[in-house]
């Protein structure tokens, strides 16, 4: 999979989320240039009071 493919896929898991849980911001959900994935998967796992194991079956079930 190619950057591009990652990140298109990224948006549509992300409008899912969205949907699921409507108090995520776009903030909340977005991949910073620079920054890490477990950074942003850090914040979800506070926000949505998940272990990260939790929140992989979250997204992997959208």
């Amino acid at each position: 999979m190619n950057k591009q493919e990652l990140i298109g896929n990224w948006n549509e898991q992300k409008g899912k989320l969205k949907q699921k849980f409507a108090f995520l911001t776009d903030n909340d959900l977005m991949f910073e240039k620079g920054k890490k994935e477990e950074e942003m998967c850090g914040k979800l796992q506070i926000k949505l009071g998940k272990t990260k194991e939790e929140l992989r079956n979250l997204i992997n079930e959208l």
